[in-house]
């Protein structure tokens, strides 16, 4: 087992006189309500260093530890404070050691992830996640991951839940709310108060209780040797997106020679400056507001640059944050659902210049045995521009988004297929149209992708006026024209990476990395496959995955079944909840000969499964959705089964399974299995 390398326990223990809040914990004596998952390995405390671990001398690679919280109720905004050590014998794996946070709500089968920490160090370090307010009771479950380390350690030395925002602090604590120095060989912050003098300055009492034993920050300008030295204080990074009022008490010596700014940085290191100290001098405590908007991941710095060693010096105290803005502005409004769509109803905001031409058109498929359908559903409506037959050697088709204000990160992402083209180079191109300088940019466009498959495309940018997005269709020349289909735009705040994260849920497989949480009982070439591409017996099977066309899937290869042969997909144990549950997924069902493809649920305790879900022979070319409701009010597992058809050309596959509380909200669409029906042909055409 690994030494952990602690601080003094003194460092990272609250006082005893302390009262801890429901869900914290110093694990001096207890585990203060949290329990190890006797399904997996145990967190095992220690007493004598006041944390909770597991490491590899309790099991094998891969393995993991899973510890929970008592039954929590805030209807408070809260911060989650983690301090935490991993420890391993090398510095990079393929397959890393990792501690994963997930809250648990009541009433759902499963756990959302909050935050995820795989980077070994050889002290502790803190961790610090917003919590929105919510009326649902919940749990917080910590997981330890044991990686492909010979030698790995995980330990907690505290969690810590607070009512508040993880932003706001007074330095009263040695954890300091997670904010960090960004050090500097000459000027850097330093906590001040509790009675230490180590400064030629004269440094003031706190403002937290106005005494000379609270705590501060401070930067001081004796040590400063080069012109406009820099010293920077970093928050923690927003883990969800909050907008309102920033304020904060600071105090100056020798304003003269202080540049004292407040920046945002994003994840990609891009500066945005929210406020900068005035020249009215004031050698009192003195209360700064801002407003303050956070939409995706954001870093605040308190930043320092002196002018010289005589600059004085700048303390920073009692930080906090209030939902409302500190103006009479109602605050951020724009809804990005604005941007997006998916032209089942319409086209939404969007709207094109006729005079280019016929343009784009909204159009259906039914399923059929060689045209695509759309990417939503597979039985809905896209847009097409159809070059094909035009007579205009040079042909336009611009389709335009609804206005943008300027100034934010936007990831914008749409699905797209293109055919008939021999050159496939810069058939679609996405433009940003500034308006007020009336300037377009290409910021993205067609190289290659596979021909007839929805593709997934997704771009990050940011401009500093309000703009427009503009889908522009052409073919080059009148030999070469072919057809071009977009669907599913979607806009959201941010850069595409961390919006990724935000949105995923937590019942989704897609199948991107593994197999999830499915599992299958034998594995051989009769079973389920993940694969990405085209199947490879022709006329059967999809060219693509379902969630990027160029993905992974899960699939059966009728070539090495017989007839008859079935292969089972089970998920693991679900958690039963009262009420309805939706689940949703992708199929694909194309070849002469397809079999049968099932869905069933297997509850606790019964010795039968139960059909939720029917498909019978061949239903398209193109990925359909399957929406299933059910109710479960027991553990249960969903079972996946695939039966081959009377031919090789039987491939069945599956993609983007999402389980989720509720009911459906395509009611029209859903096969229920209470009903006893199952429609399992659809009006194929050829």
């Amino acid at each position: 087992m690994l030494l952990l390398y602690l601080l003094t326990v003194q460092v990272l223990l609250f006082a005893g006189a302390v009262e801890l809040s429901a869900g914290s914990c110093a694990f001096e004596d207890s585990t203060c309500g949290y329990e190890s998952d006797d399904a997996f390995l145990p967190w095992i405390l220690n007493e004598e260093g006041h944390y909770i671990s597991v490491d590899t001398s309790w099991g094998t690679h891969d393995e993991k530890a899973v510890l929970t919280s008592p039954e929590l109720h805030s209807e408070e905004w809260s911060c989650i404070r983690l301090i935490y050590q991993i420890a391993t014998a090398s510095e990079t794996s393929f397959d890393p050691t990792r501690l994963n946070l997930y809250l648990r709500l009541q009433g759902e089968s499963f756990d959302h992830l909050l935050w995820s920490a795989k980077e070994p160090s050889d002290s502790w370090l803190i961790a610090s996640l917003d919590l929105r307010n919510t009326t649902k009771k919940y749990k917080i479950v910590l997981e330890g991951v044991l990686g492909q380390d010979n030698s790995a350690s995980i330990a907690v030395f505290e969690i810590k839940i607070t009512n508040g925002y993880c932003i706001e602090c007074d330095f009263e604590e040695n954890h300091l709310c997670g904010f960090m120095n960004q050090w500097n060989p000459n000027v850097n912050w330093f906590v001040g108060g509790g009675n230490v003098r180590n400064s030629q300055s004269i440094f003031p009492r706190d403002h937290t209780f106005n005494s000379e034993l609270g705590h501060y920050m401070y930067v001081d300008s004796i040590y400063v040797k080069h012109f406009q030295e820099v010293a920077q204080l970093v928050s923690p990074k927003t883990t969800t997106p909050m907008s309102g009022c920033l304020s904060f008490y600071y105090q100056l010596q020798q304003e003269s020679g202080i540049v004292f700014t407040l920046y945002m940085r994003d994840i990609n290191g891009f500066y945005e400056e929210i406020w900068k100290i005035d020249r009215t001098m004031n050698t009192d405590w003195s209360l700064a507001k801002v407003d303050f908007d956070a939409p995706y991941p954001m870093e605040v710095i308190f930043e320092v640059a002196f002018n010289s060693a005589k600059g004085g010096y700048v303390a920073l105290d009692d930080i906090s944050f209030s939902p409302n803005y500190c103006s009479n502005q109602t605050g951020f409004s724009f809804n990005p659902a604005e941007a997006s769509c998916n032209f089942e109803e319409d086209l939404c905001h969007f709207y094109q210049d006729h005079k280019d031409g016929p343009g784009w058109s909204r159009v259906k498929v039914k399923p059929n045995a060689y045209r695509t359908g759309d990417h939503t559903t597979g039985l809905g409506y896209y847009l097409l521009a159809n070059t094909q037959f035009t007579s205009q050697p040079g042909y336009i088709g611009r389709l335009y988004g609804p206005s943008l204000p300027g100034n934010l990160q936007y990831c914008l992402r749409f699905y797209y297929a293109v055919y008939g083209f021999f050159k496939m180079s810069d058939t679609l191109a996405v433009y940003i149209f500034e308006e007020n300088h009336v300037v377009q940019e290409k910021i993205w466009s067609v190289l290659e992708s596979p021909k007839g498959v929805w593709t997934q495309a997704e771009i990050t940018f940011k401009k500093p006026m309000p703009c427009k997005v503009v889908f522009l269709s052409w073919c080059k020349s009148f030999w070469d024209c072919g057809l071009v289909a977009l669907d599913d735009i979607s806009v959201s705040l941010g850069s595409c990476q961390t919006t990724e994260m935000w949105s995923s849920f937590p019942g989704e497989c897609t199948f991107e990395k593994d197999e999830c949480a499915f599992t299958q009982e034998r594995r051989n070439r009769s079973s389920w496959h993940r694969r990405r591409g085209q199947t490879p017996t022709s006329y059967t099977g999809p060219k693509g995955d379902h969630t990027t066309g160029v993905g992974y899937y899960m699939y059966i290869e009728a070539s090495n079944m017989i007839y008859g042969q079935k292969a089972r997909l089970t998920s693991r144990s679900l958690r039963g909840i009262s009420g309805k549950q939706c689940l949703t997924f992708f199929y694909h069902m194309h070849g002469a000969g397809t079999g049968l493809l099932n869905v069933y649920v297997k509850k606790e305790g019964d010795s039968e499964e139960t059909l939720l879900w029917r498909r019978r022979g061949e239903q398209s070319i193109t990925w359909l959705r399957g929406l299933i409701e059910y109710e479960c009010d027991k553990y249960h597992q969903i079972i996946v089964e695939a039966v081959r058809g009377v031919s090789i050309r039987s491939d069945i596959a599956i993609d983007d399974i999402l389980f989720q509380a509720g009911p459906c909200i395509e009611m029209g669409e859903i096969t229920q299995h209470s009903s006893g029906d199952y429609d399992d042909l659809n009006e194929i055409e050829y």
